[in-house]
């Protein structure tokens, strides 16, 4: 599929979303449940190197950088298995983790972690965990990650429901006064036990969402990474580093991987990063394009940034596309416990 055609089919499960269309997946009800077949399948052969408990690491990191009277950043993590971290055993490998050690490292200053994420959620689960960021004590977050979309496409949920879904809670998000990035719906087409065609099928599946919740998280003023990082080539190429004990959640280090591609961006969101990599680069085929063809082209590269930049003109809305320079995210110290 061309990155045109790819631009066009996001668009149309992105406005159907907008109006309330429905309809099931692009792939067709048949083959999407062959491609929920096999996961699930996979996932019975290889999960029994699997616990169900995801470690803890709330907290506050980069107690060293404490400032007496000057409060932490506070970051979200919301999304499904990915976000909350299963598959590893200490808090520090988690993803929220990594992310609030390396940010409080740039903005040189503590950092206090929420988790709400839930292994297994699907997009219809972010209301509930959106309240529950919302309506705890103390300040909004100054930044939201959400990570989702692989159980939506597993469980044959209508993209245009699960974008819907993921757009409303951006917009509340938002509207509190929160920065959003979102990783978009990882690459199922590389969970090795899935067979051609239907890991093509998958693959198909997983990125047509991704393009679509770009659309729809850059619309409500949110940024997106694409994800294909955390199931994508790397992982593909190095199967047994950066898959975990069940083949399907990441690893330790597949979860740095992770990291390292969306903390420039929670960096970006908050203002953090230098004004001069703000500026898009020619030479790493970044630059301002219709947000529906940025979507498209992040779908299929990991590890790229779409976020709002211009009001709509005669193609729709325009959005800057970013390769940012990933930064090693080392293993996260303990938390402190949040005051």
């Amino acid at each position: 599929m061309t990155s045109m055609s790819r631009a066009r089919v996001a668009r149309r499960i992105a406005a159907g979303a907008a109006y309330g269309g429905g309809g099931a997946g692009l792939v067709g009800v048949a083959v999407v449940g062959l491609v929920l077949a096999e996961v699930r399948l996979a996932r019975r052969q290889l999960g029994n190197g699997l616990s169900d408990r995801v470690p803890s690491a709330e907290g506050v990191y980069g107690h060293g950088y404490d400032i007496p009277g000057e409060p932490p950043l506070r970051l979200a993590m919301l999304g499904d298995s990915t976000a909350a971290g299963q598959g590893v055993h200490r808090a520090g490998q988690t993803p929220g983790a990594l992310l609030a050690s390396g940010l409080a490292a740039v903005a040189e200053r503590p950092v206090e972690l929420r988790n709400v994420a839930v292994t297994g959620a699907r997009s219809d689960d972010l209301d509930r965990q959106v309240g529950l960021v919302l309506a705890a004590p103390g300040p909004v977050p100054d930044v939201c990650v959400i990570m989702i979309g692989a159980n939506d496409v597993t469980h044959r949920m209508p993209p245009t429901q699960s974008v819907r879904q993921l757009s409303t809670a951006v917009r509340r998000l938002r509207t509190a006064g929160a920065e959003v990035v979102v990783g978009t719906c990882p690459d199922l087409g590389t969970i090795e036990p899935v067979q051609q065609p239907l890991r093509w099928l998958a693959r198909r599946a997983s990125r047509q969402l991704a393009a679509a919740q770009t659309i729809g998280v850059v619309e409500q003023g949110g940024r997106t990474v694409s994800l294909g990082d955390l199931l994508g080539p790397e992982f593909e190429a190095n199967p047994r580093e950066l898959f975990g004990p069940d083949n399907y959640h990441p690893s330790a280090e597949g979860y740095a991987t992770a990291a390292m591609a969306v903390l420039p961006t929670v960096c970006a969101a908050l203002g953090l990063w230098p004004a001069e990599e703000e500026r898009p680069d020619a030479s790493r085929r970044e630059g301002f394009l219709p947000v529906a063809r940025a979507a498209a082209e992040a779908a299929s590269e990991a590890g790229t940034e779409v976020a709002a930049a211009m009001p709509a003109g005669p193609r729709g809305p325009w959005a800057l596309l970013k390769r940012r320079r990933r930064r090693r995210v080392p293993e996260a110290e303990p938390a402190t416990p949040s005051p």
